[in-house]
């Protein structure tokens, strides 16, 4: 149901979203194939693309729902569903952000661009090295990182932008975990500090999304988080075992980037000479990586 020109210019800002929505979908829908997401095609198959019954299970919504929403019913849309439909249609960061815009709300995604992270502030990180140092957010989403990062815990160059997150990795990615001595402390001490920061966002989509979503994924993060524990951040001493370099010891130290405990860099400097030979070590296996991928 597209609009003609004399709709189009008198309808509403909001009627004008939704039909551009629904043609957005409905296209992206056409060029995604079943194989691109683990369908079999079949014989009979005469819809170009997916079919809408595919879309909506993929997704996790209702059939008739999904399709109100392609003939731009006026129905309320959750940044939930937004995000699983983006995720099913395969979207590049550029027609995530578009889905978002038309359908007026808040990706509640990682950002792929921050106002904290300048040009100035990677050029400060990446300078830093071989000392690991990333910047995170106050929900622990990983905004930029080194290339010493990159390859401390895990191949963080390897993992989805929408997974860069270190509490979702501590609690799901079997290779960053792996890489953490203390895990079971370390996650704990990860959810009492995410409860705290949480007391400050309690009603936005994005931290619910993220509550949800490591409840749901992790029975060891819903025990720690149901002891409603809290603890302030603090530098501390942690170890990792890296899978190149071996155990390096190191001190963890927060650097906020504004009055607020929002963005801050982190960093992880050597705390004896071995930890910092491997790290010189760590770094240069991470650079002749970067330039094999050039």
């Amino acid at each position: 149901m597209t609009m003609t020109v004399q709709e189009t210019t008198t309808a509403a800002p909001a009627d004008i979203r939704r039909h551009e929505l629904a043609a957005f979908l409905r296209h992206r829908r056409e060029h995604i194939t079943p194989e691109q997401v683990g369908l079999p095609r079949g014989r009979r198959r005469r819809t170009p693309g997916l079919r809408r019954e595919e879309v909506a299970h993929l997704s996790a919504v209702g059939v008739t729902w999904y399709t109100w929403l392609e003939q731009a019913r006026d129905i309320q849309v959750s940044v939930q569903v937004l995000d699983a439909l983006a995720r099913t249609l395969l979207l590049d960061p550029s027609e995530r952000a578009h889905l978002f815009q038309l359908a007026g709300a808040a990706d509640p995604t990682p950002a792929t661009s921050c106002p904290s992270v300048t040009p100035a502030l990677r050029q400060l990180i990446e300078q830093m090295e071989p000392i690991p140092a990333c910047v995170q957010n106050s929900r622990y989403d990983i905004l930029a990182h080194n290339r010493t990062y990159g390859l401390l815990l895990c191949d963080l160059e390897a993992v989805p932008p929408e997974d860069r997150n270190c509490m979702v990795l501590c609690y799901t990615n079997e290779e960053w975990a792996a890489s953490i001595v203390h895990l079971e402390e370390t996650r704990r001490l990860m959810a009492a500090r995410l409860r705290a920061s949480m007391a400050n966002h309690l009603a936005e989509p994005a931290w619910k999304m993220l509550l949800k979503r490591l409840r749901t994924e992790s029975p060891e993060f819903r025990e720690a988080w149901d002891r409603h524990e809290v603890v302030s951040h603090r530098s501390k001493q942690k170890e990792f075992l890296n899978p190149y370099v071996g155990r390096v010891s190191v001190i963890h130290t927060d650097l906020w980037l504004g009055p607020d405990l929002g963005p801050r860099m982190v960093t992880y400097t050597p705390a004896d000479e071995e930890s910092r030979r491997r790290l010189e070590k760590l770094h240069a296996i991470a650079v002749a990586r970067s330039a094999g991928s050039a």
